[in-house]
């Protein structure tokens, strides 16, 4: 099993590369955020700085079970926001909620709670599929839902793993 640190590594590594895909849709392919994809952007981060804090920190056994816990939580919070977004997109047309304005104006006009209100429960934007890829028809969050699962698997890893010495046991 690869060490701790690498994971970490690997998981900040990837979390890069989601954003990257994000920036590349939204500017390069022109696919304006929802409010959803937003709060979804926030928790890759998040995973990101927390697992690139983990990997340059390089915890021993308690450490890591707190990191792997906290990774854990912040990724079903991703799970639970790409999940929602992928039931509206599947919403039959007469119950998707209605379509509110873009997150970059509701950021400059409406409070903060307002904002993240939006961006948690997701508007009618949020249910538009606006991208799939060719080979497996999934839209951006169900990409996005599988990337959580996997990272919420691997933070799993963290919790069982076992000390390679007793030195590590101390720790």
């Amino acid at each position: 099993m690869p060490s701790a640190r690498l994971i970490n590594f690997s998981v900040f590594l990837t979390c890069i590369a989601l954003m990257l895909v994000a920036f590349y849709f939204e500017y390069v392919k022109e696919l304006e955020p929802c409010p959803l994809c937003m709060a979804q952007r926030v928790v890759v981060v998040a995973i990101g700085l927390i697992a690139g804090l983990a990997a340059l920190q390089n915890p021993k056994q308690w450490g890591l079970k707190v990191y792997g816990v906290t990774l854990f939580l912040v990724a079903l919070a991703g799970i639970g926001l790409a999940a929602r977004q992928v039931w509206l997109q599947h919403l039959p047309e007469d119950l998707v909620p209605a379509c509110g304005p873009g997150i970059y104006y509701m950021l400059d006009v409406f409070p903060m709670q307002e904002v993240l209100t939006n961006m948690l429960m997701g508007t009618g934007d949020c249910a538009e599929v606006v991208w799939q890829d060719p080979v497996l028809q999934l839209s951006i969050p169900s990409w996005t839902l599988i990337w959580f699962s996997f990272m919420a698997l691997v933070f799993i890893t963290h919790l069982f793993r076992k000390p390679l010495n007793s030195a590590e046991q101390n720790n």
